[in-house]
């Protein structure tokens, strides 16, 4: 416990010399994770400043306790929310704030808390949002104590106990970042700033801000500044006005900045810009903040599909859930760059927020990756669905208009951003016009707060439902269906001029030519990227329909699209894992019993014009490139040895696999995804463990248990082999191989060193590998 208060005093010294010597000028933004308390269950008083809550566990956020299990099957989440733990949850936090500080507005932001999140400050309730996808903030001066011998409280308390909640794992408790933020009494509101580029091209672009400033003071003239910086720091282009700003209300002012020769925001160069926005009062800055903003011009066409800055693309898109596998619902940015990453190699493009608002780095992230995005705001309206029949559709005639607001102002300046969704297979009653009404108050509401971007929804059956038929579909910008792409492709073809999406899409080779082959398709999004957790039946706990499982592996599925989608030579080989065609697809030369398989079912999945196929060097024919895509195949009568497969053009071999027969385990390998981590809750690197034979090969079939430790300098903030049926935990430091292999997540602890990770399986060989700390990042 000494420990633990030598933790809180530093932080609050912390923060008070902090305050006092920053808030002097302009916007202050402080990162408020560190140090809150929390506890599970229904505490009476706990939003109490006087609360006695020195027992509770002191900790970080991002926090996800469900996570920490453990599994169960008699769980109320159920299978919906992957049978791990609900409940209450209490978080605290006690901070000072200097009295020359007084006269400035303080507001507290939460980039989501799950669920049905209450938040006190000094004992008042400042709200409640269900919703625990959802950005929110609150205004704290009004109960503010300032002064350095007086402190303030803050209580969180957020309740997903009403189960089935959702039909995917949602999380619990703060699982997003939090900020404190200072302002004057005159200043930018509040997501309150609009940047658009209307129609640029590479010769000349038009960056036309719209900002609201709020004033709670007295009358004055301001001077407004505006800078457009380029990604080297350059200002390109500067703009300043003088502006008279009224008392006690909110000033609306549109400004535009002629850019020369602007690089365009692309999939395939994805150029960033940020605004720069000051206030002054005479020479002291007032207000000032950053928006990264891209400069491009999408748009969906009825004939053609997606077009960005008049250049024609197909959208290759994958869904994807807010959940990081082993992490939950708490994910640092390092894993979804990890992911993201590799959803690249496999010629992904796109994503879908399936189905909800997702964190604000994330999308940061694919402004950065040049992902074009379909930000989504709901999985239901009224109607239930199964396993989830205690979701959002309890609070939706309440709250779906402000949270549809503000994840749309929230969101909005983001170049990543094509299109919104409102609603994935609604089962609202969707008749027109009555049906139709729910979805036009909800499109009306984004067209008001951002009409440069279509809105579509994600149609469920929609031959069943009839809205190809009773005029639905016919008054949406653009139609977006959930599988059955015949249908899609019927209802195009029978109104040539509607714009048409898929927003969620099979591994299955014919809807892949649904989108290859008809131009007028804009794009389609696989369900899913990742396995995501919960959306399973027991004893499985992971709903496994994605390219890559929890832990990053490459699946049958990944190989395959590998071979469709990208734009580099492709060669994989896959065999079925049991005998004469029986079993699931692996990527491997070792089956779990060599003296019952004799016949090998192969498949070579290629975007190469011949592949030709050898065993143990032996060729077993050549095959050309099927026009419809699909795999060339062969029947092979299984020896040990090694396959490998030869792609070749013109004649020309341009890629090669092969897969060697592994022996017995010997040894451990370990790998990371990258060699340096800066100490900052946000940064991580995956380490592998793969267990392989005296050769160095992976054996396939391994399940050892293998012992992960760390120095001090460094922490493992999980472990995961992604095997959708393990039910073990993954916050400690051991996990059983998966298919021979598992992983670590790692995280700095320390701001400088070295961080040194050991795996140990019991008869094999120790591997360590080392990490470096950048101590120029934090």
């Amino acid at each position: 416990m000494k420990n633990s208060k030598n933790i809180r005093a530093c932080s609050l010294l912390f923060f008070l010399a902090f305050a006092t010597t920053i808030f002097a000028q302009g916007r202050q933004t402080i990162n408020f994770d560190a140090n809150w308390q929390f506890t599970k269950g229904e505490i009476a008083g706990a939003e109490k400043p006087e609360f006695n809550d020195k027992s509770w566990r002191i900790l970080n956020v991002p926090h996800d306790w469900s996570i920490e299990g453990p599994y169960d099957r008699d769980n109320p989440t159920a299978r919906g929310g992957g049978y791990l733990p609900a409940g209450i949850g209490w978080y605290r936090k006690t901070f000072k704030v200097d009295a020359a500080d007084a006269n400035k507005l303080f507001s507290v932001e939460f980039d989501g808390v799950m669920a049905n999140s209450d938040v006190w400050i000094n004992g008042t309730h400042l709200g409640k949002r269900p919703y625990g996808y959802i950005s929110f903030s609150y205004d704290l001066t009004p109960y503010l104590n300032f002064g350095k011998d007086k402190t303030n409280t803050i209580a969180v308390r957020a309740d997903n106990t009403i189960q089935p909640a959702s039909r995917y794992y949602t999380g619990a408790g703060i699982y997003r970042h939090v900020r404190l933020v200072a302002v004057n009494k005159t200043h930018f509101k509040h997501w309150g700033t609009q940047i658009t580029t209307p129609n640029p091209t590479a010769k000349k672009a038009v960056v036309s801000i719209k900002t609201e400033i709020e004033n709670k003071g007295a009358a004055g003239t301001y001077k407004l500044q505006i800078e457009v910086v380029d990604n080297t720091g350059k200002v390109l282009k500067a703009s300043e006005s003088q502006e008279n700003i009224a008392a006690n209300k909110i000033t609306e002012l549109f400004k535009e900045i002629e850019i020369i020769n602007p690089k365009l925001w692309d999939i395939e160069a994805p150029h960033l810009y940020t605004v720069n926005t000051k206030l002054y009062s005479g020479k002291t800055l007032v207000d000032n903040q950053t928006i990264t903003i891209g400069i491009r011009n999408a748009e969906f066409r009825a004939d053609t599909g997606f077009w960005l800055n008049n250049k024609n693309y197909k959208i290759k898109g994958v869904c994807l859930h807010h959940d990081g596998g082993a992490v939950g619902a708490a994910v640092p940015l390092g894993v979804w760059k990890e992911r993201l990453q590799k959803l690249k190699e496999v010629g992904v493009n796109g994503i879908r927020t399936s189905h909800n608002p997702v964190a604000p780095e994330f999308l940061d992230l694919c402004d950065q990756m040049g992902f074009v995005v379909m930000d989504e705001t709901f999985d239901t309206w009224t109607a239930a669905k199964h396993n989830g029949e205690k979701g959002y559709n309890l609070y939706f005639k309440e709250w779906w208009e402000q949270d549809t607001k503000d994840m749309i102002l929230r969101d909005r300046n983001h170049p990543s951003i094509v299109i919104y969704s409102i609603g994935n297979e609604i089962h609202d009653d969707l008749s027109y016009p009555e049906g139709y009404k729910k979805y036009k108050m909800q499109e009306d509401v984004v067209k008001k707060y951002d009409n440069t971007r279509p809105v579509t929804m994600a149609l469920f059956r929609p031959n069943v439902s009839k809205v190809y038929d009773n005029g639905y579909a016919a008054q949406m910008e653009v139609v977006g269906q959930n599988y059955r792409e015949n249908e899609l492709i019927a209802a195009h073809e029978a109104h040539p001029e509607w714009k048409v999406i898929g927003t969620e899409n099979t591994h299955v080779l014919n809807q892949w030519l649904a989108l290859r082959d008809k131009p007028y398709m804009a794009g389609q999004f696989l369900w899913t990227g990742y396995d995501y957790l919960g959306e399973a039946d027991w004893p499985e706990t992971t709903n496994n329909q994605g390219l890559f499982d929890r832990a990053g592996n490459w699946k049958q599925q990944s190989l395959q699209r590998d071979s469709w989608w990208s734009a580099e030579p492709v060669v994989h080989i896959v065999r079925k894992s049991d005998n004469a065609g029986a079993g699931v697809w692996v990527s491997d030369w070792t089956p779990s019993d060599f003296d019952t398989y004799d016949n090998a079912k192969v498949n070579v999945y290629s975007n190469c014009e011949e592949v030709e196929l050898f065993l143990n060097d032996k060729s077993l024919g050549s095959l050309k490139k099927p026009a419809d895509d699909s795999p060339r195949e062969w029947n092979v009568t299984f020896e040990e040895g090694t396959i490998k497969a030869i792609g070749k053009n013109n004649g020309k071999v341009v890629t090669q696999e092969e897969h060697t027969s592994a022996g017995k385990p010997a040894k451990i390998i370990l790998t990371q995804s990258k060699g340096t981590l800066a100490n900052n809750w946000d940064d991580v690197t995956f380490v592998t463990a793969t267990i392989v034979d005296e050769k160095g090969i992976r054996c396939a079939n391994a399940d050892n248990l293998i012992k992960f430790s760390i120095t001090d300098s460094g922490k493992i903030i999980a472990v995961d082999n992604g095997n959708i049926i393990n039910h073990d935990g993954y916050q400690g430091q051991k996990t059983r191989a998966y298919q021979g292999k598992a992983i670590a997540i790692i995280k700095a602890a320390k701001d400088s060193g070295t961080i040194s990770i050991k795996a140990d399986v019991e008869g094999l060989t120790q591997e360590a590998t080392t990490l470096s700390i950048d101590s120029d990042k934090k």
